[in-house]
């Protein structure tokens, strides 16, 4: 029993170890939400589609002799 109360115990200090960084951590600023660079990920997104499709044209339009 006392081996079960101690692997409860080790876990709530772990648990309140690992909670009380989480709050220093957002208190820093550094747990905020994150933000992804949206304009440059549809440009990208938009040129390598336009790439694609021209591609797929261009080798679809087959050779005239």
């Amino acid at each position: 029993m006392a081996e079960r109360i101690n692997e409860i115990e080790a876990v709530a200090r772990e648990h309140k170890r690992v909670r009380d960084a989480a709050e220093a951590a957002i208190a820093a600023g550094a747990g905020g939400p994150q933000t992804w660079p949206v304009v440059p990920i549809a440009i990208g997104v938009g040129v390598g589609s336009a790439a694609l499709a021209a591609a797929l044209l261009y080798a679809g339009r087959g050779r005239k002799k």
